[in-house]
């Protein structure tokens, strides 16, 4: 039904536009646009191939973002990057499926499936990005038609029946026709209310699926097989006595997450393979159960992102259980010219690092953090951990393939984007306790302290100035393995007024944290965390 505006009736001595408000077009948009996304999210997490509309948008822009925009968010909110970039995701479509519904009601539904059907192209030009299959676009066509057909009768609601309009002004004058716009108007926002609910509902369980529900499932069918030679419980003797500081081995639910998938990536353990290929003599395809069925190693290690800042909490300590990365390549053959080795996520995510870094260190394919199976978030059911690398040329999670190649012929997903190709785990130190900004009592004693680390060349000692005062240095928790990070403590009693507190590490190796301030890109920040906190 085409509207022109506008549109007038007679109505007493004068005239008056039956043209309904436009914020009545605006709900009929964005209300479509929930329908269709939500029937899309439903299809989307029972399809573990398919991503939803919103998410295979925003993966695109994570690809694209520049390096500058990436170091920004990841600083200003964290782990929350990814919410936050969903939201402005939906705040745009938001306002864009406003106006597309005030011009489908104010220039006819055919003036608005133009712009479903822009924004439909949008989704599936975005789905065919990394990852993207043959059915990658399903969603977002199927997400464009229910968006279609709820906006035609949203829109036709809102319109009202002109004839009995025209038929109450004859009976009733303007007063009756008042009342029956009235109940028109109440009738859309049923509709609208009952429509967004429903969607609501559905896209809620569409999100279910595509995340904790699969993953849960898929870990509880999962017995993980012992280590060849399992590691002791950590030593009491590597903790330090001060409440607030990060525990030695971090808590799989509060392990930073960091990487490029918008949603954790839903992998099924049965139908799940790892393949190695590239420049190798013997290619060799694993089943999850064949790699569960190798050798396994237990091992504790420290990994980093490099876009923690100084002080930052994006760097943890686990025991990572799975087979050594060395032994599997070394049954595939290594070529002589092979100088990279690529992980490759189910996402198609990519990372690479030397083939140089298989020098005995325990670099592994893993399957189990802290006694459990990883969990989705974490890599779910395989990924690499190098130790003595930032994540982002070695971590690889979700992982599906490692190929052997070069430098010279293939660059990982940071690589273009401004990254250093080298990326060693800065030596950092970090002050847990007392926190940024605290009130402190003077003259009681309190415990400074936090934990430094250094992944592959250890920590030698920890130092911590007050002030102007020398550096002074703190008591160390035993060194645990040289790939772990180490807690420190130092006991201080302040005195009343503010106070400038800074830590600084030596590594394994005699070389002290430098105090030169460098930002996180491209290869990781430097500095010395230094917080201040005032003594009453």
């Amino acid at each position: 039904m085409t509207v022109s505006e506008p549109q007038l009736d007679s109505i007493g001595s004068g005239e008056e536009s039956t043209l309904p408000p436009r914020w009545t077009g605006a709900i009929a948009g964005v209300v479509a646009a929930m329908a269709g996304l939500a029937v899309a999210e439903l299809v989307a997490g029972l399809f573990r191939s398919l991503s939803s509309p919103v998410v295979s948008v925003g993966d695109r822009v994570i690809d694209a973002v520049p390096r500058g925009v990436k170091e920004w968010a990841i600083d200003s909110f964290g782990t929350a990057d990814k919410p936050v970039l969903l939201g402005g995701v939906l705040l745009i479509l938001t306002v864009a499926a406003a106006t597309v519904g005030i011009v489908a009601q104010r220039r006819g539904v055919r003036a608005g499936y133009v712009g479903v059907g822009l924004f439909a192209a949008v989704g599936v030009i975005a789905s065919i990005g990394r990852g993207g299959n043959w059915a990658s676009p399903i969603p977002s066509c199927i997400a464009g038609v229910v968006t279609a057909i709820v906006l035609t009768v949203l829109i036709k609601q809102s319109l009202g029946d002109p004839q009995a309009a025209a038929a109450a002004v004859e009976s009733g004058g303007v007063a009756s026709q008042r009342v029956a716009l009235a109940n028109d108007r109440r009738r859309f926002l049923r509709t609208s209310a009952a429509v967004a609910a429903s969607s609501l509902a559905v896209g809620a369980a569409g999100r279910w699926f595509m995340t904790q529900g699969t993953a849960a499932a898929e870990r509880l069918k999962i017995v993980l097989p012992k280590a060849a030679r399992p590691l002791p419980p950590v030593s009491p003797a590597v903790t330090v006595d001060a409440p607030g500081v990060a525990p030695f081995l971090t808590p799989n639910d509060q392990f930073y997450r960091i990487d490029t998938a918008l949603v954790v990536p839903r992998v099924r353990a049965e139908s799940w393979k790892l393949t190695v290929g590239g420049m190798v003599d013997q290619p060799i395809t694993l089943t999850y159960e064949e790699l569960l069925a190798r050798p396994m190693i237990e091992a504790d290690i420290t990994i980093a992102c490099v876009s923690n800042e100084v002080g930052g909490n994006l760097v943890g300590t686990a025991r990572w259980l799975g087979c050594r990365l060395d032994d599997l390549l070394a049954e595939a053959g290594i070529q002589p010219a092979a100088d990279q080795i690529v992980g490759r996520s189910v996402d198609g995510f990519t990372a690479g690092f030397p083939t140089a870094l298989l020098d005995g260190r325990d670099a592994l394919v893993v399957v189990g953090m802290n006694g459990e199976p990883l969990p989705a978030r974490s890599g779910f059911p395989a990924r690499l951990i190098v130790p003595g690398v930032y994540g982002y040329v070695s971590a690889t999670k979700w992982l599906s393939e490692i190929q052997l190649t070069t430098f010279a012929e293939f660059e990982g997903y940071w690589i273009p984007r401004g990254w250093s190709v080298e990326a060693p785990v800065k030596t950092q130190s970090r002050i847990d306790t007392p926190q940024q900004g605290r009130v402190l009592e003077a003259g009681t004693t309190v415990a400074i302290a936090g934990v430094a680390w250094a992944p592959i060349r250890g920590i030698k000692n920890v130092e911590v100035r007050i002030d102007r005062e020398p550096w002074s240095p703190a008591q160390l928790g035993d060194e645990h393995a040289a790939t772990t990070w180490r807690q420190w403590s130092l006991p201080w009693t302040p005195s009343k007024g503010n106070h400038t507190l800074s830590v600084r590490a030596t590594d394994g190796t005699g070389v002290t944290q430098t105090g030169e301030v460098a930002e996180v890109a491209p290869d990781g920040a430097t500095g010395w965390h230094t917080i201040t906190v005032r003594a009453v």
